[in-house]
This record gives structure tokens, sequence and C-alpha cells, in this order.
């Protein structure tokens, strides 16, 4: 039928006859059982209606003038439309000739004149039901071959007795195969990979043998040369008529399956920057590694290395220099351990499982710019210090990023096996913390793990967990010190300087959890509750009076690198309501030396949003005076150690008096911070210095005896403000 018929609706006859009265005749006993019927008098006008009308079926008389029956069925045929439509053939002729002629070019039947019009309907009703039967199949077999080609899935049978195998088109095209469809088994075996040849062959052998069905993956080997990974389903079928015996099975194209495998396995075990083993593959390797150590009983060692100042590299020169980076220093530290372990075990790792990886001498990169190197096998346990060393020097050697040359050091902790632990968890542990310890010890070097290295460890854990806990339990408190006008006599701002209040150890110095903060990250929320009591508490004085006085805080280096930093300040001003002019931002040159050109950027959006900046601890540093002028701040602060020696040492006297007309050169304040003595206080007003805080003046205080001090004092003079 056609594509716009159901069994619901009428078929559509197109009734081909040069004689009316038969058409007549036809017609009405076609339309009595429900036919809908097109007529045409002649080959040429029947050509013309099929194209228009889409019949279900053709009823062609074969005697007619100018084109005949036979010329019209031909003609019909070379139509799209018209290769599977039943055509039946009326006529009167009876001789085989003109019926093996009819067949030829394509009939359906024929039917002889003079015609039975009580069977004719039941005739065509058989035609139709046979079409829709065979237009189910066609339809079948396109969406298995439809399917199958989507899935690269072919079918095939091997016949025993012949040797010969039938096989699908799309084993043909996965194959290349010849445009042909059967051949001898050994012409397929063929295309198997050389490698894998015995194992097809064993496979079948064994399923002929226990009569099971059996599946096997192997390559195969296109006439170009290319391999394809192929997964073979089969199964054994006996002939219970004549005991012959076949074997029936599909091939499947599975190269993209086995291509998505090995990069999940890459993605599951590989640093996707360096092409090290990562965290996963190095822990499964050292476990390896220590077994085989406790079985032949020598030692082994993990040296963690964390490189020194690598976010510094990355923030300046941007993310892919920093990963360029990462791949030189692995390629660095896989040179430094025995070349052909460390080879051998990246090979195996990029495709073998994990089962079937080696146990030499790794380098493995845990994330970051954390790496870390397993010795699997030590006579001594200072040939890990060897080790590291080499590792030190080769480390040592200028790199350069794209057009930039830059240094990186490493600091390294280094384990033992067994003597500073038995697992992997507790060596990586231990030559982590002594990591650590090297960092402490200045950088750029290595360190052995011992026991006081470990309380160390654990007392920097339980301080990291405190201080995790002292921001959610409201611990944290901010003193103000007093700053005033030295010249004016005058109160001009607060210093906000953080304290940590703990339940049970009291009073906790910024000296002893500081570097923890920053090294964890947790220096950012805790930035941001300081800048928001300063604003909070700035404001309160406002309101209360002190309209020009400007509270100021302390930024970390991890603070400034933070890319939200202008958005929270932003946000602690508008909160509070605080003017920008009223809030204060201090930052080390230490801080402007870690940052460089990205530093500029983002004092520049600070001093967009109009708050007061200044460099603190201004004068044991190596800011650049060149620098210096370009960066937009207002003043510069004196380390109070060179103001506690300007009344005894010439030359932090001669500092501190180079810094004030510095400061004043390039129109900015100069700020002397620890003034304890009088005599200090009369040396930098003479000099010229601007504004002064310390002890002289008053040391810090909680925000809410700052505000009672803020209202018993009588006056702008500074001196009430003494001791």
């Amino acid at each position: 039928m056609s594509e716009s018929s159901s069994d619901h609706q009428a078929p559509t006859i197109l009734l081909v006859d040069d004689d009316a009265a038969i058409r007549l005749m036809v017609q009405e006993a076609l339309e009595q059982d429900g036919f809908e019927v097109r007529e045409a008098e002649d080959g040429v006008s029947a050509i013309s209606s099929f194209s228009r009308s889409r019949p279900d079926a053709v009823l062609l008389d074969v005697m007619m003038p100018g084109m005949d029956g036979f010329a019209v069925c031909a003609a019909l045929r070379e139509q799209p439309a018209g290769q599977h439509i039943p055509i039946l053939i009326m006529t009167g002729l009876d001789d085989v000739d003109s019926i093996n002629r009819a067949y030829e070019v394509g009939a359906t039947d024929f039917i002889s004149k003079p015609i039975s019009y009580i069977t004719l309907p039941h005739r065509l009703r058989y035609m139709l039901r046979a079409k829709r039967t065979a237009d189910d199949l066609m339809e079948s077999r396109a969406r298995l071959s439809s399917a199958q080609r989507i899935a690269k899935l072919g079918h095939w049978m091997l016949d025993m007795r012949t040797n010969q195998v039938a096989w699908s088109e799309e084993i043909q095209t996965l194959f290349g195969l010849p445009l042909r469809r059967t051949g001898a088994y050994e012409e397929l075996l063929e295309f198997v990979h050389p490698k894998d040849r015995n194992d097809v062959k064993r496979e079948m052998s064994n399923a002929i043998v226990k009569r099971e069905p059996y599946s096997l993956e192997f390559r195969i080997v296109r006439p170009d040369g290319t391999e394809q990974f192929v997964n073979q389903e089969a199964e054994i079928c006996l002939d219970e008529a004549d005991g012959g015996m076949r074997i029936v099975g599909t091939l499947q194209d599975i190269s993209e399956r086995r291509l998505a495998e090995k990069q999940i396995r890459e993605l599951a075990y590989l640093d996707n920057v360096t092409g090290l083993p990562n965290r996963t593959l190095m822990n499964e390797h050292i476990g390896r590694a220590l077994a085989n150590a406790q079985r032949d009983k020598h030692r082994a060692s993990i040296l963690f290395l964390d490189l020194d100042r690598f976010k510094r590299i990355n923030d300046t020169l941007g993310h892919s220099a920093g990963d360029e980076l990462l791949k030189i220093v692995a390629k660095r530290l896989a040179e430094c351990v025995r070349q052909s372990d460390v080879v051998g075990t990246e090979l195996a790792c990029r495709y073998a499982m994990p089962s079937e990886r080696g146990t030499g001498d790794t380098v493995a990169r845990l994330g970051g710019d954390e790496f870390v190197v397993m010795l699997s096998k030590l006579n001594r346990s200072e040939d890990a210090a060897v080790v590291a060393r080499r590792i030190c020097e080769a480390l040592s050697h200028p790199i350069t990023l794209g057009g930039t040359e830059v240094y990186v050091r490493t600091s390294i902790g280094i384990s033992i096996y067994p003597d500073d632990g038995e697992t992997a968890e507790t060596l990586l542990k231990h030559a982590d913390a002594a990591m650590y310890h090297a960092k402490a010890q200045g950088r750029d070097r290595y360190q052995f793990f011992t026991a006081s290295i470990n309380a160390r460890a654990l007392e920097r854990l339980v301080l990291e967990t405190n201080l995790r806990n002292a921001l959610q339990n409201d611990q944290f408190e901010l003193h103000y010190q007093p700053k005033f006008d030295i010249q004016r006599e005058a109160l001009v701002g607060m210093e906000g300087m953080l304290r940590w209040v703990h339940p049970d150890l009291g009073l906790v110095s910024p000296s002893e959890f500081m570097t923890v903060a920053e090294e964890t990250g947790l220096i950012v929320p805790i930035g941001e509750w300081v800048l928001r009591s300063a604003c909070t508490q700035a404001q309160a004085w406002c309101r209360a009076g002190h309209a020009d006085l400007r509270a100021s805080v302390s930024l970390s280096g991890v603070q400034f690198r933070d890319e939200g930093l202008e958005r929270t300040i932003v946000e602690c001003l508008e909160q509070s309501g605080l003017p920008p002019g009223l809030l204060g931002v201090e930052f080390s040159e230490a801080v402007l030396m870690d940052n460089a050109d990205p530093g500029v950027a983002i004092l520049n959006e600070l001093k967009s949003v109009g708050v007061h900046l200044s460099i603190d601890d201004f004068g044991t540093g190596y800011s650049s005076l060149n620098n210096l002028k370009q960066l937009p701040i207002d003043a510069l602060k004196i380390d109070q150690a060179l103001i506690r020696g300007i009344e005894n040492d010439p030359k932090d006297a001669a500092i501190v008096c180079g810094i004030i007309l510095l400061a004043h050169s390039l129109g900015l304040k100069a700020v002397a911070e620890g003034v304890e003595e009088e005599s200090q206080l009369e040396f930098l007003r003479e000099r010229g210095c601007d504004q002064a805080q310390g002890h002289y003046f008053g040391g810090p205080m909680p925000g809410a005896e700052a505000t009672r001090w803020l209202a018993e004092r009588e006056g702008p003079e500074m001196r009430s403000a003494a001791r």
C-alpha cells in the first residue's frame, strides 16, 4: 500500500484498459467490494495517472493500442514508487511465452480473460496482503541493518563441512572485504592481528569441543593497515537432520569503546597536566613497593615535594605558563631518579591496568605544586638524601616561560620505611610534615622526618582545627591603636589589629596563627570579617561625632591575590554606610614583591573605590623606587625596627630621614610605627614626619574600650592620649 494508506482506508486500484465496457464492469465489481478505482484508457495516461494518484495496486490489460501492457508494466517498475507495487496483468493470451514475458517485465501475477468479477476482488486483496507482509519484512530488515550499522555490528556463519563463511554487509565494511559475501574461513582469519590469531583459533576450538558459546575481544588489521578492536560472540548450531555443524556469530567494532576505556584509565590514574601518576595510582604503587620491601627486607623512601612560591609564578604569568612549569619540573624530577624505572612505569601507566604496573622508582603529582618521589629500594637511608640533593640542584637551573626566565625552588620532606611508618598513608603523612618543617627552616632544602616534627605537625593540625572553629564561634576581636598627626597634634585614625581570644588558650598572638591562616586559605574569610568589623566600628564612631577618624586594617598576600577583594571591600562599605575615605588598607612591601604587575592593577581598583592606601613596614623590604612612583598609594609607614634605632644607630636615623624625604617627594605621608619614647617623637617631628603611632600614644584596645577612650578625651591634642 502507499504511505498514505492504512487498513481502515479503501485501497486504491489503477485500472488500465482500452475497453470502456470492461473498465465499467471491473470498476463496479471493485467498488462494491470496498475498493477505490482510478481509470486510464491507454499506456501513456496510465503512467501519468500512476504518478498523480500513487495507487496501492495496478490492474493492467495487455492488449492495448500504442503502448501495450508489457511496456506499461516495465515503465512503472522503473519508477521508485513502482518498484514494489502489485501489478496484476489481465490477458486473453494463454500462451506460455506471453505469461513468461509478463513476469519478466515485472508483473506480480496475471489473470486470464474473461475475468471472474466475483474472484477478482479477493485476488487483489491477497496481493495487497502479500505486499504488506513483504513491506513489513523489508522495513524490519532495514531497521535491523540500520541498527547493525549504527552499532558497527555484523553477523557471520561458518559451515564446518565446507569451511565456508557467509558474512553480512556490515562485516564486509568492517574488514574492508571485497564485494562478495562468502569465502574460506582462513581468508577471514588473515585479517586478525598476528598476535591475537592464536587466541581466536583456541577459543573456537574449545567452543567446538565443549559445544558452548564463547566471547572474545581481539584486533583486526584492515587492508589499509589500520587496526581496530572487535568483540566476537558465537555459538555452535547442530543440524539434527544431517548432523552438520555450523558456528553462528556476530562481530562488533569496539574501537571507540576501547579508546574511551583507555582515556578513562588515564583520567583515573594519570595527572592530566604532567602525564605522571596521580594520587590514586601512587598510593597503589607505594603499597606494592612496601609489600616488596617487607618481603625482601630492604628499605624504601618517600620524598614529598612542594614548589616554593609557585603561586606567585602562576598568578603573574598565567595558568598556562604555570602548567608548562609543572611539565618541566615533572621531567626534571623523572631524570633525578633511575631513568629506566621511571620511564617504564610511566609507559605502563598509560596502557595497563593498575595490577599490571611495575614497582620501580616513581614520580607522581598529587595536585597543585605537590609531587611525590617513591624510592622503592634503598641500601641506606642516606641514599634518599642523595636523590633529594640531586632534585634541588636540578630545579635550581632557570626555566624560560614565554620569554620570561624564572627560578623555582622546592622544599622536600623525607620519610623512610620501616623507620617512619609501614603504610603508604603514614609515610606520606610523615614526609608531608617533614616538608613543612623544611619550609619553616628557610625553604629550598630537604628534611628527614623526626618525632619532634611529628609533634609540631600535630600541634599545627590542632591549631588549624581551632582556627577554623574560631571564625564560626566568634572568637576573634579587633583591637584598635590610635594614630596621630604629630605636626598638628591631632588624632587622625585607629588601626585595627586582629586578636584571637581562645576559650582555653586565652589571647593567641597573631604571630602564632597568621602563617597557618595564610597557608590554609582561612585568611580570606578571616580578612573579610576584619574588614566588615572595622567598617562597622568606624561608622559607629563617625555617628558618635568622630567624622574624620579613619580606621585602617592590614591585608596579607593571600588576601591581596583574592579576586573578590575589591567586591568584598565595596560590600563592607555599603553595608556599614562608611564613606570610602574613612577606610585605610595597609599592605607590606613583600606583598607587592610577590604580586608585581597584578598588584598594581589591584591597587588601582582599590584606589578607584576611594579607600586610603599605605605600604606597611616600609624600609625593610626591596621595593623598587621606579615601581614605587607608579603605585596609587597615600602613605609610607616606617618599620618600627628602624624607629627603635633612630637615637642610637646613625644608619637607622639616616634611613628614617631618607624615607620621610622620599615620601614627601612623591606627595605621600610619612607614618612612623612603634613610637614609645618622647625623644623618638621629637626626632620624627623635627624631621617632618607626618603621623605616628605606638605605645607612647596608647596601645591596642578592644573596640568597646577604644570607644570609651575616645569619649573620655577632652580635646584633639595627642598628649591627652599619653600613658
